[in-house]
């Protein structure tokens, strides 16, 4: 979300949760923290805010966080696992979505050593060993045969992203059987949040559900 009014459009809509992204080495849609505090305020108690952070360091994770006031840390980089001990022992209360990068069947064991220490583990299409890491925002579909696997190799909910739009939803939550999809450069248009698309990739959504 990159405004106030654009997260109450996706409640509006029936978003259970919106991201608010903070700086990255690349990739659409970096807001300053202030206006992530902002737009926190805004939204209802019961909605998931998740703070998009490439921050490897768990201390300033937590100043970040404390910051922002969101009630969910999604982690769009890779950290040391005791990391997450500081996160927990520092941050009660808020939960923590570890991305993992889908690029090889590599991403199954990756997410098998992290799933203990986290909340729930969301699958997208990035390349953290570029020069300039991709972490996020690529609108590449990545291979839904590894995510499924990966998805019914561990014990946390699992949410899909990477390249998802209202033709291809449907398709991947078939594929996958995630608990829950996540949508970026596939509701934007030239940047900003495209209400029709939304509407759209919600309605796809919903209609998959009714089928499970």
């Amino acid at each position: 979300m990159a405004s106030a009014g654009e997260a109450r459009i996706a409640i509006a809509h029936g978003a259970d949760a919106v991201g608010l992204v903070s700086a990255m080495p690349s990739g659409p849609g970096p807001i300053a923290a202030e206006l992530i505090a902002t737009i926190v305020e805004s939204l209802p108690p019961m909605l998931g805010a998740f703070l998009l952070t490439s921050l490897q360091d768990p201390v300033a994770i937590v100043a970040q966080q404390r910051r922002c006031r969101t009630n969910t840390l999604q982690i769009v980089d890779s950290l040391p696992l005791d990391a997450y001990t500081v996160l927990r022992g520092e941050l009660p209360g808020i939960a923590i979505v570890q991305v993992i990068h889908v690029r090889d069947e590599s991403a199954i064991r990756e997410a098998l050593i992290v799933a203990p220490f986290v909340d729930a583990i969301l699958l997208d299409s990035g390349n953290p060993s570029l020069a300039i890491k991709e972490l996020g925002g690529t609108g590449r579909v990545h291979d839904w045969t590894v995510s499924r696997r990966l998805r019914e190799a561990v014990e946390v909910p699992v949410i899909l992203a990477g390249g998802l739009n209202s033709q291809n939803v449907r398709a991947a939550i078939a594929a996958v059987q995630p608990f829950a999809v996540d949508v970026c450069s596939g509701v934007r248009t030239n940047g900003a949040l495209d209400e029709g698309k939304l509407a759209a990739f919600l309605a796809a959504v919903a209609e998959q559900d009714c089928e499970r």
